[in-house]
């Protein structure tokens, strides 16, 4: 039987002005329909640079060598006529950032149909009235209402824009589908759906899918062979459950244990780090709250004058010397109990108390607030000033504020703090010549410089590498140990909770329906939305 996909002895080389850069070389893979396979790496593994070979997306300055056989037709010499009729009819891609693929002013319809119009037979386009049919059909096939057409990608959720492009991907039928990194950033039921998706239409249409993941439980929930890659070669391929429970390479052991099972009592306070921890204290953290929601209460209006409840009467402690990890779905309203407990978005009733005091609602008072508070967002890319070297981030912090004593002290120690020594080396240091865990440690050590006694961190890794997931985490739990840092960690991750948390809050709708010890709530869970999250989780709980 002729393969759908066949990669014979691929390689790739990358042409820059200080070289050829080989980025993939000698890659074997093949994909019959029906079939799944899942590619696993990290960033700079050659991963996206072989999925993105099959239909010839690479840039110009890349090279490629070896065969890649769709049907049986090699589509590196391909004229460009035949190429582009390849493209969408008979394979398509899902790409990672849904956001920033999707063109923000047209409308889903109308993006989900342009694929259709274009590789329309010559003199046979369908009419407005079919093409509103298809786009209909296509829509309800990824579990979307067909009146959502109308919608514009801002006015969708992050699973629901991810549904839109496998929509799209779908349009014209193809018999392979290429999805790097589907479900990176969605909460777990989102996940959970997407992926159930996914393996849906290739039990049914009889599809070939290759998924592009860092998370090897992701790719074990859907593919049936992995191929785990590493420095531009496959070390290691088999089918997923098998891989996954026994890792034979090295880089495979490091991804399968960057992302622990909850209940796996070898991975609690043990996140996947270089950098041996201190040991666990034997003391339990201080009764004493440091930073209260008291009967906090948040809401907006919508377009149409509806009141929303983003934050329903929420009691939540994070008590000194500990991390409380708050979980919950996109929309539950996790970032802005946050924000307002950081005094960036005013509470409608209720209060924020701050060492026992409320927390000023304005001028110097809440300045010094926030000198004590300080936020870790998600994406250090968006937080740093591309044209600010790493001194002058972390810096900016303790200029503001005031602060007495050597500001180059000030900045060395903070950057020493975050791991990123030599100090002296890092400083001039520019954001785009750093990696992505190298600038989420900038993004510390600008709040580690005001010495603060919280951080609150928002999706503090849902963007990085496994490995560098679990440096980050060690970072935090080390801050707490060595330094006394208390943390409120927001996550959509139940395995981060379980690595470093010492109680999980739980939110949905608003509410804070679960609080408890990481065991009481991640093993003992008692209301059903927790449940629901557990249940999501692709590698399951141990048990």
């Amino acid at each position: 039987m002729t393969a759908l996909l066949e990669v014979r002895n691929l390689g790739i080389t990358y042409r820059t002005a200080g070289g050829d850069v080989p980025a993939v070389h000698g890659v074997d893979l093949r994909l019959d329909p029906g079939d799944t396979l899942g590619v696993a790496g990290e960033s700079g593994s050659g991963k996206s640079t072989v999925a993105m070979s099959v239909l010839r997306l690479l840039p110009k300055t890349a090279k490629v060598t070896g065969e890649i056989l769709l049907d049986g037709e090699d589509v590196t010499t391909m004229k460009w006529g035949r190429l582009r009729a390849v493209r969408w009819a008979d394979a398509s891609v899902v790409f990672q950032g849904a956001m920033h693929a999707l063109n923000p002013v047209r409308r889903i319809g109308d993006q989900i149909a342009e694929p259709i119009r274009i590789h329309a037979a010559s003199g046979n386009a369908p009419t407005d009235a079919q093409l509103k049919a298809r786009v209909a059909e296509l829509l309800e096939q990824v579990d979307l209402p067909p009146a959502r057409a109308g919608a514009y990608p801002h006015e969708l959720s992050g699973g629901q824009k991810q549904r839109v492009m496998i929509a799209m991907a779908l349009a014209c039928e193809p018999r392979l589908i290429i999805a790097d990194e589907p479900t990176t950033a969605l909460d777990v039921i989102v996940q959970a759906q997407v992926l159930d998706l996914l393996s849906r239409l290739v039990a049914e249409r009889g599809i070939g899918l290759i998924m592009i993941s860092h998370d090897l439980s992701v790719l074990a929930a859907t593919c049936a062979e992995i191929a785990v890659m590493y420095s531009g070669e496959i070390v290691e391929q088999r089918p997923g459950r098998e891989l996954m429970a026994s890792p034979q390479h090295e880089h495979t052991r490091a991804l399968a244990a960057a992302f622990p099972t909850v209940g796996d009592p070898v991975s609690r306070f043990a996140p996947a780090t270089s950098t041996p921890l201190p040991p666990e204290p034997e003391h339990q953290p201080s009764p004493d709250a440091l930073l209260v929601a008291d009967d906090l209460r948040v809401s907006f209006r919508d377009r149409k004058g509806a009141m929303i409840k983003a934050v329903d009467g929420v009691d939540l402690e994070v008590r000194r010397n500990e991390i409380v990890a708050l979980v919950g779905q996109s929309g539950s309203g996790k970032t802005t109990l946050a924000r307002t407990m950081l005094g960036l978005q005013k509470p409608t009733s209720g209060r924020v108390l701050y060492d026992g005091s409320p927390v000023p609602s304005s001028g110097a008072g809440l300045k010094a607030y926030r000198r004590q508070v300080q936020l870790v967002l998600q994406d250090p890319t968006s937080a740093l000033n591309p044209r600010h070297s790493v001194y002058e981030a972390v810096a900016e912090g303790p200029r503001i504020h005031g602060m007495s004593g050597d500001e180059r002290d000030i900045v060395r120690a903070a950057l020493e703090a975050a791991e990123l020594r030599p100090a002296e080396r890092f400083m001039p240091r520019l954001p785009h010549e750093l990696s992505g865990g190298q600038r989420q440690r900038v993004v510390i050590a600008g709040a580690l410089a005001l010495r603060p006694s919280v951080l609150v961190a928002d999706e503090p890794v849902a963007s990085l590498d496994a490995s560098v997931r679990g440096e980050i985490l060690g970072l935090l739990l080390r801050l707490r140990r060595e330094l006394g840092l208390a943390g409120l960690v927001i996550t959509h991750d139940l395995g981060l909770a379980w690595n470093i948390a010492d109680r999980v809050a739980v939110m949905y709708r608003g509410e804070l329906v679960e609080l408890g010890t990481v065991d009481e709530v991640l093993l003992d869970p008692r209301h059903d939305y927790t449940k629901s999250l557990l249940a999501a989780l692709p590698g399951g709980t141990a048990a």
